[in-house]
């Protein structure tokens, strides 16, 4: 259940609230500004006209169509409020155009024809197959494949530039309609005329815009690229229900910088084949369109089409130098209309190169704008990344100091550097009218009392928290859940806020149980360290808390609290509990290179609950029974993350995956006579999760994880309980097929792979692929044993293990070196955010009450 609320509350927080709006914002009426589209459809091989094909808005009434005269000419006026329009003619492929109101008197529609159709019914043979044996196009991209290396900036032993980057985000395509109603009566400064537009009826409201001008220097050998910020400025929202750190991670996440030399481009959080990569002639075809002898050196215009529509691929133009180094002169992406990609109604990336004074081109400016939206038509969400590269200089030798470090620094400037006129001096690119006034309007926003109250709904919507003063209240998902131990068990609890102070944090909660007839409670205090937020990066902390709840034993939820009311639907028998009295204190430091420490102290008294029992047989067989457990421990853990980003919520950090690993080591240990405490013992883990990218095959995460404990005479609430799974929902981190305290084990490997296929298979079945699902498969595997001092079978010095009502045992360690096993096959995507699994284990299938399969379900929210 840990990955379903962890995706419900903070995983997809941003992208959620985005898209709720969007959603509300659809409901708007289109407006009827006319658009005149007019041009010629090519074949695309010959360059000859294709007569009588058909134009057709896409989402339009019938009638908005038209057809190409015998020379491939076509005129056709339609509604403004439309963004794409059809182009399609027996044997070729159908294209799908976006709809530019500032370019749309001028088009040339290239058609590719379809493979193994026929031209005319009958009457001519059949067209000739695409192929990549003696294709003069292929040819030519094979030959920028042979030359990239020498051609990309990185093949200069020393290189630097200046850097000026903008992302700025609004709010699309609304109307007039829109814009005058009554909700929106207080907020008219916020709108603005789309300058894209000729007509005065359509308008954006610009909701975000970072800038950042950068110092970057490159090294080839030792391998090295450094970023020293000379200044940076975005938009800033109330940090008491945004993460402004974490939101500009996400969006430049979203908008990642374009190496058109790299094989995989990453957009959006997935990774597309670019055209000039070593295996592009298998997944594209190309198609030399023209020649431009207007540049100096002659320019061969190259188009290239993904051979299936709905593969991570690019659609567009290149621009080749013919000089014999084939360089890339400029470059014009976009994605098909049939792409397995959600939410993405539009992509358009160019890139321009400029030559050096060596004659070799380098990247001079990108562009990548993005049209987010819930369908074809009406309110969108537009992005735009530009980037501008100046003053480059390559071979000049800076010394060693120069690269040292993190690869990114902010460097310490004086104010002037925040000034506006500090910017309008040094930006290379002036802002746009719509984007001028973003960083007053946002802050104009956040004293608005309305717009407060929307972000408290927001807030408590997303997050599960009310604002309240200086305090909140949450989570609400917490307030109600129940288990057989506890019966109906009710929740309140909360904690302060910034407004109350910048140092001290307290949290609380109460709760209590109609069938135990109980009271747990939870009650910590933490004082940062640093004069942050204790939530906020790089975090220096000291906590201290107690908390008086239940567990369920061997149970480690890192993203979702055990009393959240969807973890109460389970399977199976689930009546074995613990009450825990838990006093800790606990320190954590991290740094700005993402290696972070932690160091605690635990006192813990933990009684049997429910069915569970603590009980010892004796040498004369007589049964003892505990009626609690006491330990104390000293605890020391270690973290690193290199290039981590993430977004900070309201309870937890959302991790924004990338390729890099995360290393975790961590010891606890416990020691017997130090404040009641009964054992020693001392337990470490070590454990590593790293993403693989796998270009068009998707990508795979991959988790290993190593146990030891080491200590005699340690009773099995002290051992590796490994983590079970009884609810309905997949998590991610848990055998779903496995039972509570099914396995116990003193050592032990384990190791999860989630792979995700991105729908390679499924996008070349014909109408499954209008579906838009992706295959997802995943093996998770743990192997380990017991030492003889600590196995109940062999020394009657530690707890026995539980058995069921009829006497059995349903607690185990690993039989004959045999680890367990389990592994699923699934669908992703399913109405965009549903994952299913049919999970299937795999062996120890005669323990009691061991499911052989199950199919099991979670939220998972991707592009």
């Amino acid at each position: 259940m840990k990955t379903v609320m962890k995706e419900i509350f903070t995983k997809r927080i941003i992208n959620r609230l985005l898209f709720m709006m969007v959603l509300f914002m659809s409901t708007t009426s289109l407006f009827g500004q006319q658009i005149l589209l007019k041009g010629r459809v090519l074949d695309i091989e010959t360059r000859k006209p294709v007569g009588f094909a058909t134009i057709a808005v896409i989402g339009a009434p019938a009638g908005n169509s038209t057809s190409t005269n015998e020379n491939g000419e076509f005129s056709l006026k339609i509604n403004g409020s439309f963004t794409k329009f059809r182009v399609t003619y027996l044997g070729y492929e159908s294209q799908d155009i976006m709809i530019n109101p500032t370019n749309s008197e001028n088009l040339t529609i290239n058609l590719v024809p379809e493979e193994n159709m026929l031209d005319e019914v009958v009457v001519k043979a059949k067209k000739s197959k695409y192929k990549n044996k003696d294709n003069p196009a292929v040819e030519l991209i094979r030959k920028v494949i042979a030359n990239k290396e020498k051609n990309r900036l990185e093949a200069q032993e020393y290189a630097e530039y200046q850097q000026y980057e903008k992302l700025s985000m609004a709010l699309s395509n609304l109307s007039e309609k829109f814009k005058n109603r009554k909700v929106f009566k207080q907020y008219q400064f916020l709108f603005e005329k789309d300058d894209s537009i000729k007509t005065e009826n359509r308008y954006v409201l610009p909701a975000y815009i970072e800038e950042k001008l950068s110092q970057v220097y490159q090294r080839k050998s030792p391998k090295k690229t450094k970023q020293y910020i000379l200044a940076e400025q975005k938009a800033q929202f109330d940090p008491k229900f945004v993460d402004n750190d974490g939101l500009s991670n996400y969006f430049n996440r979203l908008y990642e910088d374009i190496d058109i030399y790299e094989n995989n481009i990453s957009l959006v959080t997935n990774q597309f084949l670019s055209p000039i990569a070593g295996s592009s002639p298998t997944f594209y075809k190309f198609f030399i369109t023209d020649t431009i002898k207007t540049e100096t050196p002659y320019l061969v215009e190259l188009s290239f089409f993904p051979r299936n529509k709905a593969d991570m691929l690019f659609k567009g133009k290149l621009y080749i130098t013919l000089d014999g180094n084939y360089a890339v002169r400029k470059a014009e992406l976009s994605v098909a209309d049939g792409i397995n990609l959600n939410f993405v109604r539009d992509m358009a990336v160019e890139l321009d190169f400029t030559k050096d004074q060596n004659n070799r081109f380098y990247l001079t400016s990108s562009s990548l704008a993005m049209d987010f939206s819930l369908s074809d038509k009406g309110v969108g969400i537009k992005g735009q990344r530009t980037v501008s590269y100046e003053n480059f200089k390559t071979g000049v030798v800076q010394p060693d100091s120069v690269y040292g470090g993190p690869d990114v620094v902010v460097v310490k400037s004086n104010t002037s550097a925040n000034t506006e006129d500090y910017w309008e001096a040094h930006r290379p690119i002036p802002l746009k009218t719509n984007e001028s006034s973003i960083y007053h309007n946002i802050d104009s926003l956040q004293l608005m009392p309305s717009f407060k109250r929307f972000m408290d709904i927001a807030a408590l919507l997303l997050s599960g928290y009310k604002q309240a003063g200086p305090v909140e209240i949450g989570p609400v998902n917490t307030f109600y859940s129940f288990n057989p131990v506890e019966g109906l068990r009710l929740r309140i609890g909360g904690r302060t806020t910034e407004s109350l102070s910048k140092r001290f944090f307290a949290e609380s909660y109460a709760a209590y149980g109609f069938k135990d007839e109980k009271w747990k409670y939870f009650l910590s205090g933490t004082y940062s360290l640093n004069n942050k937020s204790v939530y906020t990066f790089p975090m220096h902390y000291i906590r201290a808390s107690f908390q008086r709840d239940t567990k369920i034993p061997g149970q480690n939820l890192e993203f979702v609290q055990e009393d959240n009311f969807l973890l109460s639907f389970k399977r199976g028998e689930n009546e074995r509990y613990l009450y825990n009295d838990i006093y800790r204190l606990e320190y954590k430091r991290e740094f700005e290179n993402n290696l972070s420490y932690t160091a605690g102290f635990t006192k813990w008294k933990q009684q049997p609950a429910g069915i569970l029992t603590y009980q010892m047989i004796g040498d004369n067989g007589e049964s003892k029974i505990f009626n609690a457990l006491n330990t104390t421990e000293v605890s020391v853990g270690l973290r690193w993350a290199p290039h981590e980003q993430y977004y900070q919520g309201k309870l937890y950090r959302t991790p924004i995956f990338n390729k890099y690993p995360i290393f975790t080591l961590n010891y606890t240990g416990g020691f017997k006579g130090m404040l009641d405490g009964e054992y020693n013992y001392h337990n470490f883990t070590a454990g590593v999760f790293k993403r693989f990218y796998l270009s068009q095959l998707g990508y795979a995460d991959v988790n290993m994880e190593g146990t030891y404990i080491a200590g005699n005479e340690i009773p099995f609430p002290l051992l590796t309980i490994h983590r079970a799974n009884q609810t309905y929902a997949y998590q991610l981190n848990s055998f779903n097929l496995m039972n509570f305290m099914e396995f116990v084990s003193d050592h032990s490997a384990s190791a999860n792979i989630q792979y995700y296929m991105n729908g390679f298979i499924l996008n070349k079945i014909p109408l499954i692929k209008k579906l838009k699902w992706r295959e997802v498969f995943s093996f998770k595997a743990v192997y380990g044993g017991l030492r003889d001092e600590n196995n109940p079978a062999f020394t009657n010095k530690v707890f026995t293990f539980q058995k069921n009502e009829e006497g059995v045992p349903i607690s185990y360690t690993f039989a004959d070196g045999r680890p367990y096993m389990e592994a699923s096959v699934g669908l992703s995507n399913i109405f965009k955010i549903l994952r299913v699994d049919a999970v299937k284990r795999l062996n120890y299938l005669d323990q009691p009450d061991a499911p052989t399969w199950g199919v099991r379900a979670r939220i998972k929210f991707d592009f």
